[in-house]
């Protein structure tokens, strides 16, 4: 049994903000049914590199889905997508706000042919405000949320995430609020509107560094990879590269001057609390720095276990990726599909004691399931 097994999803929405939402409510045994344009309305599948003529990118939001094509700007298509509303639990999309409105396909039209129909739509800013309207990206987020201005190296400019990282974070709330929703309906048997929007999830996510302005007005600066309160707390050189090490407390700090040799900095006054660390940290990781780089990652990390003092080496996305610790979890899978062949990804984290998430399908190909739904929405 699937928690989600008698739940459909209609999933309008496109690229990532959303999409990787709908793939984790479908990886828990939701039927979630894409639809498209019949010409096709997700650019995510035109972006490189390719495998076997599918976009990396699409492939790494749309497993376990179906897809099928409507064209919602013809009286034939919404007439469809209302009758798959009628058998529907959720109706997801990341339209701008208000075309789904000009459609006639907004919440309240929608609750009219099903009122226990959960809607989420994911915008950039929200269906209020004076940006309401305004499409939104998630470089331009990460720039607007302030968090490209605590991004990168002190010296360089302001950086944004290597990752979408605010369509990543978007998807995992679209998860959340649409469980909650649901169970809400369970209580109620009313269904109800989600007004999901990047900058506030981004916003949201700030965490210390928002607390920090908010309640004392100080102001977070770029550190590259140093800690605003913590120190040392940030990347230091070794011998063959690069290597994270965390010392988040006092304790800590006496534990590493130790592994480090260097007792008496323990007892110096400049070093003895994390605040006095702090004001004197370019010395300190200078000193650190000094030592680090006789030794190699691998010898620091085994002495950085045995201190129990966090630490890692700094991967490449394949080292990352090839890592033992990764691997013993077991987090890579596979799916073949009939026409583009083997499809490999990164499973679902979530780990249940007894509950094994289902891969079934590979992400579909444009339009795949339409046959299936071509007289009227299925039975569920």
């Amino acid at each position: 049994m699937q928690p989600l097994e008698n739940i459909r999803v209609l999933d309008l929405s496109r690229v990532y903000a959303a999409p990787a939402g709908s793939m984790m409510l479908a990886d828990l045994g939701a039927e979630v049914i894409r639809i498209e344009h019949p010409d096709g309305s997700d650019s995510m599948r035109d972006w490189g590199p390719f495998v076997n003529g599918q976009s990396t990118y699409y492939l790494c939001a749309n497993r376990n889905k179906k897809s099928i094509t409507l064209d919602l700007k013809t009286i034939d298509g919404r007439e469809k997508f209302k009758e798959l509303v009628q058998d529907a639990d959720v109706v997801l999309e990341n339209f701008k706000t208000g075309d789904m409105e000009r459609m006639g396909l907004s919440y309240e039209e929608l609750s009219k042919v099903n009122s226990r129909i959960i809607y989420c739509a994911v915008t950039g800013f929200g269906q209020t405000g004076p940006l309401a309207h305004e499409p939104g990206f998630d470089p331009v987020i990460q720039a607007m949320s302030g968090l490209m201005h605590v991004t990168g190296s002190t010296e360089g400019e302001a950086t944004k995430v290597g990752v979408p990282i605010a369509d990543i974070l978007t998807s995992n709330y679209v998860v959340i609020s649409i469980l909650a929703a649901l169970r809400m309906r369970d209580q109620t048997n009313k269904g109800q509107f989600i007004d999901l929007a990047l900058l506030d999830v981004q916003m949201s996510s700030l965490a210390n560094v928002a607390s920090a302005y908010l309640n004392t007005g100080f102001i977070s600066e770029r550190l590259g990879n140093r800690h605003n309160n913590v120190a040392p707390y940030q990347v230091f050189n070794c011998e063959d590269g690069p290597l994270m090490i965390c010392v988040g407390t006092d304790g800590q700090f006496k534990k590493f001057c130790t592994m480090l040799k260097r007792e008496e900095w323990s007892v110096d006054a400049r070093f003895i609390t994390n605040t006095m660390r702090k004001q004197h940290e370019a010395e300190l990781v200078r000193m650190i720095t000094d030592i680090t780089m006789t030794k190699t990652r691998d010898e620091w990390i085994t002495l950085l276990q045995h201190y129990k003092i966090p630490g890692g080496r700094v991967n490449t996305i394949a080292e990352a990726l090839e890592q033992p610790q990764f691997m013993a979890r077991d987090m890579i899978g596979e799916i073949e599909h009939e026409q583009y062949g083997t499809v490999r990804f990164i499973k679902s984290p979530l780990k249940f004691s007894d509950l094994d998430i289902q891969y079934k399908l590979a992400p579909p190909i444009l339009g795949e399931h339409t046959n299936e739904f071509q007289k009227s929405s299925l039975p569920k």
